[in-house]
């Protein structure tokens, strides 16, 4: 099983290009898996993130 590589919501907004609106909504839909770690913080896996990065057809 391979490590997952977490990041903060604002980083997986900024790597995206969006807001940080849009990670929690595409959370709440299910598009990505939020972990959360102690009461308040919330992680996202970015091998995820990349999987969500797709190439466009010409």
């Amino acid at each position: 099983m391979s490590k997952a590589r977490l990041s903060t919501i604002a980083e997986a907004a900024e790597t995206l290009s969006v807001s940080t609106r849009t990670i929690r909504r595409y959370i709440a839909a299910g598009r990505f898996t939020a972990y959360r770690v102690g009461p308040r913080l919330i992680r996202v896996d970015l091998s995820e993130l990349d999987t969500a990065l797709r190439r466009m057809g010409a």
